[in-house]
């Protein structure tokens, strides 16, 4: 396929002097070819000329077929299916020799981890592992609340409770008294607000030895020790952890240089920046207290993670309550550090809801949280299946989220999750043990002379060989669902070969064998892309 796209591309660039963004799909079935290209017609009027022209004087270059109203139309021979099998490797340097830095989940301590967390750290991982892919040195960083008027208020009811034998569930509950006390308690409030100056300087100073300065620290280390054991239980790994009072000061001193330049300004004793003129929100940058905001964070942190990995491209991973805030960061970090801003992107996800669309809320406590999610799963396979295989249940649970397109709500269902059947994370693991079990049973290598394959090797052959462009445009794209829904159009191809093609102990073993291998290679790179692991049988 990708052949096919650099030949048309080629000729268009030779005939025309034009630099043109080739598409390729499936030929239709009343066609008799492999593949199709609408080149022509997207041409035409450019050119101004008739597709059926445009068609003819490409094809002088290309040897395909024309169909109307403007088509090229390919079929692949015996000796290119064969030869494309024989050299087949998986492997990309568009992003050789550069650093990426990704950030994703960025919990705040003193909270518990949510569904949200659980569908970022998924997709955050995934994303990294497509830039790995491409042969980018990838920095997996988290950035996360360890001081702020989130901790402040947990603080408040923490400190009235004996926390001789404090967890992290603990902690979350007190978040949420904590919450509703700030907002329904005038004197709490003013109590809140002194916490979060005195939290500032306990952790700016590095104090130790007070009570308030000890529960502090007892409760931001239980936070990452939490963090850190439910990562590893997902298989998803970080480099760097950010703590926002690491990145506080810089943003502080930032903001402050840029005032005197008129970046940002001063309005009731607050810093702002006023992005009413680029048709944004106007966002407070340093409050009245002198204490930065989440905003001055977030500058201090695209300067500290350039300052450790010079970076040639960031990937910032939220949620999409964030993306007219981060519009707001960036724009004001444009104005000073624009190479910085171009070298970012900011991706944004949707809500993950079960069937009912309950609305959930952490500072209500009546929010999912990511254990829940994973319980669920593991209900649901031991359920339908009476299997306990974590592998599975992960493999379940990461596909789920993976199979959709970042950017809308979804419906995270437990039970369809684990279905052995359909476009589930199960049937795929299934479809490679499959082929596991295959190979093992063969060990004829001698391939028959003259060896032409039927319809059945032939479309799995062709859906082999699309592999390589769609993780190129994951990779362009950020979008690992790509590879997912192309997994599952591969492992729907392997069944109708598996049922309509014997292998071990035919006639043909030693060539179907080759194929299995090659299929089997390709579902377990692209299953490993979305950090799903294979397990040895099911």
């Amino acid at each position: 396929m990708q052949s096919i796209q650099e030949q048309i591309k080629q000729t268009i660039k030779n005939l025309y002097n034009i630099d043109f963004d080739v598409e390729i799909t499936a030929a239709p079935d009343n066609i008799d070819a492999d593949y199709s290209s609408n080149a022509p017609l997207k041409l035409a009027k450019e050119l101004h000329k008739a597709p059926m022209q445009i068609a003819e004087e490409l094809n002088a270059n290309l040897g395909a077929t024309i169909s109307l109203p403007g088509f090229l139309n390919f079929s692949l021979s015996e000796d290119y299916l064969k030869d494309a099998l024989d050299n087949y490797k998986i492997g990309s340097d568009t992003f050789a020799g550069k650093t990426v830095i990704c950030e994703f989940s960025d919990p705040n301590p003193f909270k518990v981890l949510h569904v949200g967390h659980l569908y970022t750290s998924i997709v955050g991982d995934s994303i990294s592992r497509l830039f790995e892919y491409a042969g980018a040195n990838v920095v997996r960083a988290n950035f996360g609340g360890d001081v702020g008027l989130h901790v402040a208020k947990t603080m408040y009811v923490l400190k009235q409770k004996d926390t001789s034998s404090l967890t992290i569930e603990d902690i979350a509950k007190c978040y949420v008294e904590g919450t509703a006390a700030y907002e329904d308690d005038e004197a709490a409030k003013a109590e809140i607000t002194a916490l979060n100056k005195e939290i500032y300087k306990i952790n700016a100073e590095d104090i130790h030895g007070t009570e308030l300065a000890d529960l502090y620290w007892k409760g931001r280390e239980l936070s990452y020790d939490y963090f850190k054991a439910f990562y590893a239980s997902i298989g998803v790994k970080f480099d760097k952890y950010y703590p926002e009072s690491t990145v506080a000061a810089l943003g502080l001193q930032t903001v402050k240089e840029q005032l005197e330049k008129g970046v940002y300004k001063m309005s009731d004793g607050a810093v702002i920046f006023d992005g009413d003129k680029f048709g944004l929100h106007t966002r407070v940058f340093i409050n009245k207290e002198g204490v930065p905001t989440y905003e001055a964070k977030d500058v201090g942190l695209i300067f500290t993670k350039y300052n450790d990995f010079h970076f040639d491209k960031s990937v910032v991973i939220t949620g999409s309550e964030q993306l007219e805030y981060m519009k707001v960061v960036l724009k004001s970090v444009e104005q000073y550090a624009p190479e910085l801003v171009e070298k970012t992107s900011h991706l944004t996800h949707g809500l993950v809801k079960l069937p009912g669309n309950v609305k959930m809320s952490s500072r209500k406590g009546n929010f999912l949280k990511a254990v829940d999610v994973l319980n669920m799963v593991k209900e649901e396979l031991k359920s339908e299946y009476n299997s306990e295989d974590e592998k599975v249940a992960l493999a379940a649970t990461k596909y789920a989220f993976l199979k959709y397109r970042m950017g809308g709500n979804i419906i995270f269902d437990p039970k369809e999750s684990v279905k052995m059947t359909g476009n589930s994370g199960p049937y795929l693991l299934y479809s490679a043990v499959r082929a596991k079990k295959i190979l093992s049973n063969c060990s004829n290598d001698n391939e028959p002379e003259n060896y032409t394959y039927n319809i059945y090797e032939k479309k799995l052959i062709k859906k082999i060989l699309e592999y390589k462009t769609v993780l190129d445009d994951a990779v362009a794209e950020m979008a690992p669902h790509k590879v997912a829904n192309y997994l599952y159009e591969l492992a729907q191809e392997f069944s109708r070969f598996y049922e309509n093609c014997p292998v071990a102990g035919s006639a043909e073993e030693a060539a179907r064998a080759k194929l299995v291998k090659t299929y089997l290679e390709t579902i377990t790179h692209g299953l490993n892309i979305l950090g799903i692991e294979i397990p040895e049988e099911m």
